[in-house]
């Protein structure tokens, strides 16, 4: 590596919630809080940044994957969610979600949705997967479209763990990751206002093919263009240059990092738990907590679902 390679450690969970598999951290400003998902455990989690005993959960009947802000509606009341079936609406003081868009075809029992992000269009898009206890994860999942107004669109087919989607600070570029490929792929993206039903990809490309035991999970964009992307299975986030070249890594004391979320020039970061790791030893400990390190550069804003 050369000297410019930049290096951050995190020695100790900001929150340690032990989650199965904590997912989809999401800053919400107007309350200094970030939520995330428990998948596993079929959990929603809202903590504050200034107190981690500040921490208010929702429990559920399906597994909720990912969540995003609504455009005209206080995410204090009502919020979009990824659920076992599709995209829903969740009234966050009863708990209770309603669908507005479901996943439809042959096998879709077996499937649930997993990571996603709302597009600078606000339609929603969001990966499907195996879901758990349906046996080994297959090439059955998808890269689907949502918006409210029509059932989901595929943007791809025969994907095994579709992950994080995101855009570059100018909108012109959208990357999306596969993890069990090892890839971060991106496209040349349209910005332009456009129906919901038409979107413009062209050029698509690997922007970074990871080498390693583990595999790429969630990331998120920064203002500079870099992406820090979680490695599931290496203890690390990796800091990816616009042109895809590894720049840095924050290292974390436990092996399953999942996803990353800005918070001013600070990262918060997921994990799941190491089922692999011995009782007592560090990444044990640690797995399925929630950490926080501050990487000197803002993130890209949300952009918000048009409901």
């Amino acid at each position: 590596m050369s000297s410019e390679f930049q290096i951050w450690e995190v020695k100790t969970p900001y929150l340690n919630l032990h989650c199965g598999l904590g997912e989809g951290p999401y800053y919400e400003p107007a309350t200094q809080t970030v939520r995330f998902v428990d998948i596993k455990n079929k959990k929603l989690h809202t903590v504050s940044i200034n107190d981690p005993a500040d921490l208010v959960t929702l429990s559920f009947d399906e597994p909720v994957t990912v969540t995003a802000d609504i455009a005209g509606v206080d995410p204090k009341d009502k919020i979009l969610i990824g659920a076992k079936q599709g995209l829903a609406v969740l009234d966050r003081k009863t708990g209770e979600y309603e669908y507005i868009s479901k996943m439809e075809g042959e096998g879709v029992d077996r499937i649930r949705s997993n990571d996603g992000a709302v597009d600078p269009q606000g339609r929603f898009w969001m990966g499907s997967m195996t879901d758990f206890g349906k046996g080994d994860f297959r090439p059955e999942g998808s890269l689907l479209r949502f918006t409210q107004t029509s059932p989901p669109q595929l943007a791809l087919t025969s994907l095994t763990i579709p992950n994080s989607v995101g855009w570059s600070p100018d909108q012109r570029t959208m990357y999306f990751t596969h993890s069990n490929a090892r890839e971060v792929l991106a496209w040349d993206y349209d910005p332009s206002p456009s129906p919901s039903s038409v979107v413009t990809l062209s050029n698509k490309r690997i922007f970074y093919q990871h080498v390693g035991s583990g595999e790429p999970d969630g990331f998120r964009v920064d203002v500079e263009g870099n992406i820090w992307h979680a490695v599931y299975g290496e203890s690390r986030v990796l800091k990816l240059s616009p042109e895809g070249k590894l720049i840095g890594e924050v290292r974390l004391p436990t092996r399953n990092i999942t996803c990353v979320e800005f918070v001013g020039e600070e990262l918060f970061i997921t994990t799941a738990g190491d089922d692999g790791a011995a009782e007592g030893e560090e990444s044990k400990v640690n797995g399925g907590a929630l950490f926080r390190v501050n990487v000197g550069v803002r993130g890209v804003g949300h952009d918000l679902f048009r409901l």
